[in-house]
């Protein structure tokens, strides 16, 4: 946790507290030390960009998982509209 802490510019309790808002779940190791991967760790330095711009931890949380609910929406949308457009008839025939 020292070293994921280091890495984004945080503290292990910061960390704690992320997974304590359900933001990012680590694994465990076989010892029981948390395992964060790299997506995890990316999130983490995004919600402590909004707290270090003064939003406060549960907010930053709440932003961050509408933010990715919404990149996922999209995704799905632009799935679906490229499935419909390629089984739309081509103008020509």
């Amino acid at each position: 946790m020292g070293r994921a802490a280091a890495m984004t510019g945080t503290t292990p309790g910061f960390l704690r507290a992320l997974g304590e808002h359900r933001l990012i779940t680590p694994l465990r190791s076989d010892g029981g030390h948390r395992r964060y991967s790299r997506y995890q760790l990316r999130i983490a330095m995004r919600a402590r960009d909004l707290v270090d711009q003064g939003t406060p931890i549960e907010a930053a949380c709440r932003i961050i998982i509408l933010e990715d609910q919404l990149e996922e929406a999209l995704r799905i949308n632009e799935q679906l509209r490229s499935s419909r457009r390629a089984e739309e008839p081509s103008a020509e025939t």
